[in-house]
């Protein structure tokens, strides 16, 4: 297991909410993306600690692309995230993989919630094959913010799955998995990131405490 993670801070440290986010799998805790969470949510009071899995902290400091790290050591540097963060109160999530892995430790460490952001239901091109078993039986309170065009969870396939009465959607108009809306939408990608970080911030504010 992950001695030691460095996190990535933003957010006031004595919030009423500390939420851990982990990256996709093929990009660092630092893209616009990420970036665009982290700040926004921690404008709106939410203390934000980004991380690196193993094999991305890696390629920070080689530069050399390798494939995430198996499942089970990405669930044990969550776990270490989770107890060494130093919060009381800890809600966990992240883009695509790195909501994926938290999903699968939030109900074993007592998280208070769990917000995912462009889940990955399934493969690309894999609608038949659905990673979510886990999900039909998940305990934790959980958002997950999807595009409704997303290739690895569209909104009419997503809508047919059976998934836990703990979790809660809401759905990036016309978004892809970067939550990206096509210009023909009449939407922008502002204003589907923008209603995302409401609806994380509601979310939050929604926990019991």
């Amino acid at each position: 297991m992950t001695d030691q993670i460095d996190f990535l801070w933003t957010g006031p440290p004595r919030a009423a909410n500390t939420l851990l986010l982990a990256h996709g799998a093929g990009a660092p805790m630092d893209t616009p993306f990420m970036s665009f969470f982290a700040d926004g949510l921690a404008v709106k009071g939410v203390r934000v600690g980004r991380f690196e899995f193993a094999y991305m902290a890696e390629r920070r400091l080689t530069g050399k692309r390798k494939p995430p790290n198996p499942a089970q050591a990405l669930m044990n540097t969550w776990r270490t995230a989770i107890n060494t963060c130093g919060a009381d109160r800890v809600v966990i999530g992240g883009k695509s993989m790195g909501g994926r892995i938290a999903s699968m430790v939030a109900d074993e460490m007592g998280v208070a919630g769990l917000i995912c952001l462009a889940f990955p239901f399934y493969g690309a091109g894999r609608r038949d094959k659905p990673r979510i078993a886990h999900l039909e039986t998940l305990k934790t309170r959980t958002l997950i913010c999807q595009g409704e065009r997303d290739k690895l969870g569209d909104r009419a396939t997503v809508e047919a799955l059976k998934l836990s009465k703990a979790i809660s959607l809401h759905w990036a108009a016309d978004g892809d998995h970067d939550l990206k809306p096509r210009k023909a939408s009449g939407r922008t990608h502002a204003q589907n990131f923008n209603d995302a970080l409401d609806a994380v911030a509601g979310f939050l504010a929604a926990l019991p405490s």
